[in-house]
């Protein structure tokens, strides 16, 4: 019994040695590091959310065991496994991504964006009213027209961006993963929406304003978007194809129609002014108000071309009315550390889709003599 009391002394006075040398070490490793000013390694683990470390474990290694068995609600996205081996982004950085979207790209802001869960979006459209006629007390009333439902189909397709970085950088304790990956998908996205939606095609890509069937406003059909020509073969003129343009579009979409023009545009209307040497672009009245044009709002979009002969560069109506974007609310990301070694590749992609949705709502000016 002696014996073996001495033993268990003997390991515990070992053990309690090994001890105080580890926290020896800690406590200088953490002092280097006050001094490098660098985060302490127990301060991520201590105010990070579980799905948020999991996250990021699985963005620096591709490490998967701390997503799986965690259960997360909210709002915007999940962290939840999928079949497939892709992971939502979580909460905190999907608001940074979807923030700088709202803010940047320039039509978004202005048009009717919807979150849909398929793999397109249908929007139904009353062209026309229900006929009516006069009738006297005696007399058979006759039959009228029905209204007309026009069915849009504004289709989804994958954006995606693809940005690396080095494992080495990944492991480094001190970048910000979240914000990295975050900055670089949305400005990936950005410019790519801004473009597709003024431009696109239509093929693999949303649909753009400038890409529908465009005819003179005095012939327009529904189908296409209407224009009115600036009377000039090389410019604006005097301005007056601006009033022109303002009251080209129905009156019923003229209360919440905005001015959608590029950089250059807008300057080349700040200096027109009317016959009494008044600016038509006015500044606004009170504080933080943005000016406008002829009371209009102005929204900047360098998609939208320069001011030459047969361009279109202004648009004008109510976009929210008229023009469609249709997303789902997710983005995904894929890692991939085999591809590009010893860089380790983050594939990110959403669906999105846009359209036209009311040819009525929108109007076109085009630098033409007709």
């Amino acid at each position: 019994m002696a014996g073996l009391i001495g033993d268990y002394k003997a390991l515990a006075a070992d053990l309690e040695e090994k001890l105080a040398k580890q926290e020896e070490r800690l406590t200088m490793l953490d002092h280097k590091t006050a001094l490098a000013k660098r985060p302490t390694l127990s301060t991520r683990a201590e105010v990070e959310a579980p799905h948020l470390k999991a996250f990021d474990a699985y963005l620096r290694s591709g490490d998967d065991d701390g997503l799986r068995g965690i259960e997360l609600e909210g709002k915007a996205m999940s962290t939840a496994v999928n079949a497939d081996g892709g992971y939502l982004v979580d909460p905190q950085t999907s608001a940074i991504i979807k923030s700088k979207l709202d803010s940047l790209v320039s039509i978004r802001a202005i048009s009717n964006v919807v979150n849909v869960e398929a793999s397109a979006f249908d929007v139904l459209i009353d062209r026309n009213d229900t006929g009516a006629g006069w009738a006297t007390e005696t007399s058979t009333a006759a039959e009228t027209t029905s209204p007309t439902i026009e069915r849009i189909s504004i289709p989804l397709y994958e954006l995606n961006a693809m940005p690396k970085v080095s494992q080495r950088l990944l492991d480094d304790s001190a970048f910000d993963v979240e914000s990295w990956l975050a900055s670089r998908i949305a400005d990936k996205f950005i410019r790519a929406e801004a473009a597709a939606f003024i431009n696109g095609d239509g093929v693999d890509k949303p649909s753009g304003l400038l890409t529908n069937a465009i005819v003179a406003n005095t012939a327009w059909a529904w189908g296409s978007l209407g224009y009115v020509p600036t009377g000039a073969a090389a410019g604006l003129g005097d301005g007056d194809c601006v009033i022109d343009l303002i009251y080209g579009l129905d009156s019923r979409y003229r209360s919440n129609a905005t001015f959608v023009m590029n950089s250059k545009t807008a300057g080349a209307l700040r200096k027109l002014k009317d016959a009494d040497g008044r600016h038509l672009w006015a500044d606004g009245l009170a504080a933080a108000e943005p000016a406008r044009l002829l009371g209009y709002k102005v929204l900047i979009s360098e998609d939208m071309p320069d001011i030459a002969a047969d361009e279109y560069p202004i648009a004008f109506g109510d976009f929210g009315a008229g023009y469609t974007i249709a997303e789902r609310p997710d983005i995904r990301v894929l890692r991939d550390p085999f591809s590009a070694k010893p860089h380790v590749l983050f594939y990110a992609s959403k669906r999105v889709g846009g359209g036209v949705s009311d040819y009525a709502a929108i109007k076109l000016l085009r630098v033409s003599t007709s």
